[in-house]
């Protein structure tokens, strides 16, 4: 399960403090193709896409 924020529609992992005020969501947006896609710190802990797909 993933976060999107709503300040500013960041998506985050489901467990992630950074995000503030946001809402669970299933997937990830189509326009995310890789871990460069996405700004948080939260995905640091990934290493490749596939690992969160």
């Amino acid at each position: 399960m993933y976060t999107m924020s709503s300040d500013d529609f960041t998506m985050h992992t489901g467990d992630c403090e950074a995000v503030g005020g946001g809402m669970p969501v299933s997937s990830l947006p189509d326009e995310v193709t890789s871990l460069d896609d996405l700004d948080c710190e939260c995905w640091d802990a990934f290493d490749s896409f596939g690992e969160i797909g």
